[in-house]
């Protein structure tokens, strides 16, 4: 028998995670209340502040008046372009709860064992530390070193968590914010890099998909760079409309929100 009534899956995706706390803030107002959370990157950074006992609104204020370079170092890429001290510092300052079994909802992060080649779902263990390891995008951070172990971006094995509470839930909310949207892009390398790891973040979250009850897909979001944390508020409506829209649309089909 499943333990929860609704899970919720957040997907990586870089400063498209905003949407996140909107897609969420709708839910809420739908009285669909996650009782779980697991989350990738972009995801088990947004899922964090949300499972520590904040609105979606407030986890929002957390992030104002800071940009992508207050997180990150620049560093001689040995094993990667920036650091993410001042991220994993940021984190222990603004979240109550300092390990992931002390958050006020039960969560899940993903990260991906650089050493072993595999998907790892952490439980439990020190908050900040993990979630930079969810976050550590192979090439622009250095990987994370936890416990004799080398970790990495989740999204490279399984950027959309949804297996990893499907047995636990009896119904799953999932929510994308890295849909693949075909659309010009430059001819550089960074460009080249990013629609690639988008490719292979997309290939890994086919099945999940279709395994959860209401997968909710904010569009338009790929006109966001992710050094834009001056637009969270304009990603934050995106996601919330999204997801009232979606929602609506269900139950005007089928009279349902659920598959």
């Amino acid at each position: 028998m499943a333990s929860y009534k609704i899970g919720a899956a957040l997907s990586g995706g870089f400063i498209k995670g905003f949407a996140h706390l909107g897609v969420y803030q709708a839910l809420l107002e739908h009285d669909i209340k996650p009782e779980i959370i697991a989350g990738v990157s972009a995801g088990a950074l947004a899922g964090a502040f949300l499972a520590d006992g904040r609105e979606p609104y407030q986890c929002l204020e957390c992030f104002k008046g800071h940009n992508t370079l207050d997180f990150t170092k620049i560093v001689i890429p040995k094993t990667g372009f920036f650091k993410l001290n001042s991220f994993i510092d940021f984190l222990k300052e603004t979240l109550t709860a300092k390990r992931i079994e002390d958050l006020k909802i039960p969560m899940l992060i993903v990260a991906t064992d650089l050493d072993h080649g595999k998907s790892v779902i952490f439980r439990k263990g020190g908050l900040a530390e993990r979630i930079a390891a969810s976050c550590s995008m192979p090439v622009m951070f250095t990987p994370q070193y936890i416990n004799g172990t080398y970790y990495v971006d989740g999204g490279v094995l399984q950027n959309l968590p949804v297996s990893v509470i499907r047995k636990e839930c009896e119904k799953i909310v999932a929510i994308n914010v890295s849909p693949m949207e075909t659309s010009d892009y430059k001819k550089n390398l960074a460009s080249i890099a990013y629609r690639s790891y988008q490719f292979m973040f997309r290939a890994n979250t086919l099945r999940e998909r279709e395994s959860s009850d209401l997968l909710i897909e904010p569009a338009g979001l790929r006109e966001y760079g992710n050094r834009e944390m001056d637009k969270a508020d304009r990603i934050f409506k995106q996601g919330y409309d999204c997801a009232n829209e979606e929602i609506k649309r269900r139950i005007a089909e089928t009279g349902t929100i659920w598959k």
